[in-house]
């Protein structure tokens, strides 16, 4: 059996685990474990407090510094409502292509890096690789943020990431961060005809949104020309505003849902502070001068860093000699990358399959592709067993 084959046969097990991230993803993470183990790695599981969700960090190649990792997410996102031409957790082959959900995102992935840890076994490696598959990436990067924490705390101190999400197989060496944030705001119902006696919440959400706008646009003025990044600037986004109940009664709840991407971390540090300034001195004492019980409440649904292109990146180095491409892009989506950014590796995403194909119906990767994948981590291996200098 090639190893082409054996990807495709690891990937059809994959797709079989419906690891929705409002679900559990234990069966998949116990069989990437069973295989790991069977070609020598050393497996650590990481569960998250709930107990029905966990990563599996493995090593083969010993424990010492300066090792890469290959990291993917084993959570896929809901199928309800999209129309496919088949069961979208039973993998089918067409033409080249392998159809279901997860196959490009980012299951394609995994199932390469599996189907090439016993070979990874076999060589003299003077570097270790690892594997890190995380839970609930689609939902906020939670899990990627559990296994740098305990990185962080076990002293394992890789020094470069691969992060294998979609890109075609294309050096991606920066990324926008993602934060996303509910907001609900607390107010006094009462009559329409007496706005005067109640403290309308959906009057203040509005507000609130408005000032959000104007922090878009002053970021929008201070937009680095050499910037890469399309849109070249942060990003503000309502996607969802829902208060009152009838046209009459002055509202006294409403929820905001918004989300920002920020190009670079400060701009972040400056919405966030910005907005917080704007409902501590402007909104909340004019609500409480009604209602002294009147609030406004975010919470935090995720704040992911973005990954920022580094001039010294020895994974983009690495990555430019194995595939024979010097490029490297930039992508609006977000990936778990500047999480181990922000621990001091260097980090590429660069992975088999279009984000073009992620999170739709009939997802595919092509065969092509993950052939691609596998010389490239082909190379990779036969790059550890080489001394770092």
């Amino acid at each position: 059996m090639t190893t082409l084959e054996r990807t495709r046969d690891i990937l059809g097990e994959l797709i079989g685990f419906p690891t929705v991230s409002s679900d559990g993803n234990l069966e998949m993470i116990a069989y990437l474990s069973e295989q790991l183990g069977q070609a020598g790695a050393e497996v650590t599981w990481m569960t998250d407090p709930t107990g029905r969700k966990a990563n599996l960090f493995a090593t083969i190649g010993g424990d010492g510094e300066g090792g890469i990792v290959l990291s993917g997410h084993t959570d896929v996102v809901p199928v309800e409502d999209q129309e496919w031409s088949s069961d979208p957790f039973t993998m089918r082959e067409d033409r080249g292509r392998l159809y279901g959900r997860g196959t490009c995102d980012m299951k394609g992935f995994i199932a390469a890096a599996l189907a090439m840890a016993p070979s990874f076994a076999e060589l003299d490696l003077k570097r270790p690789i690892h594997f890190a598959f995380t839970y609930d990436e689609e939902t906020g990067c939670l899990g990627g943020q559990h296994l740098v924490r305990e990185l962080q705390e076990r002293e394992i101190r890789p020094a470069t990431a691969i992060v294998g999400e979609p890109t075609g197989m294309r050096i991606i060496e920066g990324h926008k961060g993602c934060y996303e944030y509910e907001t609900i705001f607390t107010g006094l119902e009462g009559h329409g005809s007496a706005p005067e006696r109640g403290v309308n919440a959906v009057e203040y959400a509005v507000r609130y949104i408005a000032r959000l706008m104007e922090l878009q646009d002053e970021l929008k003025r201070h937009t680095t020309p050499a910037n890469r990044f399309n849109p070249p600037w942060t990003t503000l986004q309502v996607g969802r505003i829902q208060g009152g109940n009838a046209r009459n009664t002055i509202a006294g709840v409403c929820t905001v849902d918004w989300e920002m991407r920020p190009v670079r971390n400060d701009d972040a540090v400056f919405v966030k502070s910005s907005i917080e300034a704007f409902r501590d001195e402007v909104l909340l004492p004019q609500m409480r001068k009604v209602c002294p019980d009147a609030d406004i409440f975010t919470h935090v649904i995720g704040e992911v860093c973005g990954l920022e292109p580094a001039d010294d990146n020895e994974a983009r180095a690495i990555l430019s000699k194995l595939l024979g491409d010097d490029t490297a892009d930039v992508v609006p989506f977000g990936t778990e990358a500047g999480l181990f950014q922000e621990i001091g590796m260097s980090v590429v995403v660069c992975g088999p399959g279009s984000i073009n194909q992620a999170h739709k119906p009939d997802e595919y990767v092509a065969l092509e592709q993950l052939q691609q994948c596998l010389d490239m981590l082909e190379g990779l291996g036969e790059q550890m067993t080489i001394p770092r200098e």
